[in-house]
């Protein structure tokens, strides 16, 4: 009887234990800003978008949030992130976790700009939207492990848990359909975060996921910009710090690089620079600015712990158990398209079965395939919210206001 007793007290301890690491999240949470339908309407003129496109129904009260979350040795740390929470709903809303595009800066911008729209995009239209700063970034500890998979689903995963809490402070209502997207590492985030969930957090249910202009093949098709003159040739050195913490690749990460990058590199990475004043320091070609021996070794040594650390974040090689729209655009500059064609294949490879490739534009690099691929990503989830059980590409009035945009607009 006893040990009856013992065992049922530790398993009572250990479900408190399990209960306490998903739950209890939310650190603090503070109105950030709030946007009314009217004066998104009054940018959407400016920039002329129109109603036929996105009719804001919506004003948005977006909270900057902080909350708990882990460090790869499962150490706890403080994340920090925004919520868009579109005011005045009257019925249970879908939820979205929007995943931004590469950042290196700690901190936040005072004033709503950038991806912040696509987010209210979706808010305005009835959307909660999550947006993490990712481990690393925002106000958040530590330093970001960029393009690591289960670094950046962590971020999300926890939000999700913290916005759960705050839904509670705030009477907001979910209607249980959970969308992930996003854009460039945001695109590759979000796919990230499907595969982590799926793998670590089976309470927390996927409706679809798209991922936009995401580098997915790392070890593949996206290592190619490395050997060639590249516009952003952050890329390289912002993997091998991330990866360099993760996988001992080397005892100095730093001193891979050759004079003077050895020396720029560490001080262009301190969270205080932004990416252009990184790339107008680094060669146009990333593998010049480190040593030819650690070059050899990627190239020549199967073994190197380099490809290991690449291996493990590819993520074509797993099989979703939720619909996933790949969008691309082939003059992408900077991911190059084959990222999407690779991770379709391997996907279904792997046995899934509604894997769906969406091409955002022929003629669009990687700026201005965003918008389009935004758009894009929004009709698929809207075909859910209308009773869609695999999604498909959405309002065909809107996909024809889309197809004139593609006119109008030049490369």
């Amino acid at each position: 009887m006893k040990h009856i007793l013992i065992l049922l007290a530790l398993g009572l301890s250990l479900q408190t234990f399990a209960l306490d690491f998903v739950g209890n999240k939310l650190i603090s949470y503070k109105l950030w800003n709030t946007v009314t339908k009217e004066e998104l309407r009054k940018k959407m003129k400016e920039n002329h978008v129109p109603k036929a496109i996105l009719n804001p129904k919506y004003d948005v009260d977006i909270y900057d949030i902080t909350y708990k979350s882990c460090w790869h040795d499962s150490t706890c740390i403080l994340a920090s992130g925004l919520v868009f929470v579109p005011r005045g709903a009257d019925k249970p809303l879908p939820e979205v976790v929007y995943h931004h595009g590469t950042r290196v800066q700690k901190g936040r911008e005072k004033r709503i700009g950038g991806e912040d729209y696509l987010c209210l995009g979706l808010a305005v239209d009835g959307y909660l939207v999550l947006q993490p700063d990712y481990i690393g970034l925002g106000y958040g500890e530590k330093f970001h492990l960029y393009q690591q998979y289960k670094s950046l689903g962590q971020a999300s995963a926890d939000m999700i848990y913290a916005v759960r809490e705050l839904n509670d402070t705030l009477h907001v209502k979910l209607n249980q359909q959970l969308f992930l997207t996003g854009y460039s590492e945001g695109g590759y985030a979000a796919v990230a975060a499907n595969k982590f969930i799926q793998e670590s957090y089976p309470d927390i249910k996927v409706t679809a996921t798209a991922g936009n202009s995401g580098a997915y093949d790392m070890g593949g098709v996206q290592s190619e910009v490395m050997f060639k003159k590249y516009s952003n040739p952050h890329y390289l050195p912002y993997i091998l710090r991330g990866f360099n913490e993760i996988y001992h690749i080397v005892p100095d990460i730093n001193a891979i690089y050759k004079s003077p990058y050895d020396t720029l590199i560490p001080h262009m990475f301190d969270g205080s620079h932004h990416l252009g004043a990184i790339d107008k320091v680094l060669p146009e070609v990333p593998k010049d600015m480190v040593r030819d021996t650690f070059v050899n070794l990627y190239l020549n040594d199967p073994n190197f712990p380099m490809h290991k650390a690449l291996a493990d974040n590819s993520l074509c090689n797993w099989k979703p158990e939720n619909p996933i729209q790949l969008c691309y655009c082939d003059k992408d500059e900077q991911v190059n398209y084959k990222n999407s064609f690779v991770a379709r294949d391997g996907m279904k490879k792997h046995g899934a079965k509604h894997i769906t490739l969406r091409d955002g534009g022929r003629k669009y690099g990687h700026y201005k395939c965003a918008m389009f691929a935004s758009m894009y990503s929004k009709l698929f989830f809207d075909s859910f919210r209308n009773g869609s059980k695999y999604g498909r590409k959405g309002n065909v009035k809107k996909r024809f206001m889309l197809a004139l945009a593609h006119l109008a607009i030049k490369p």
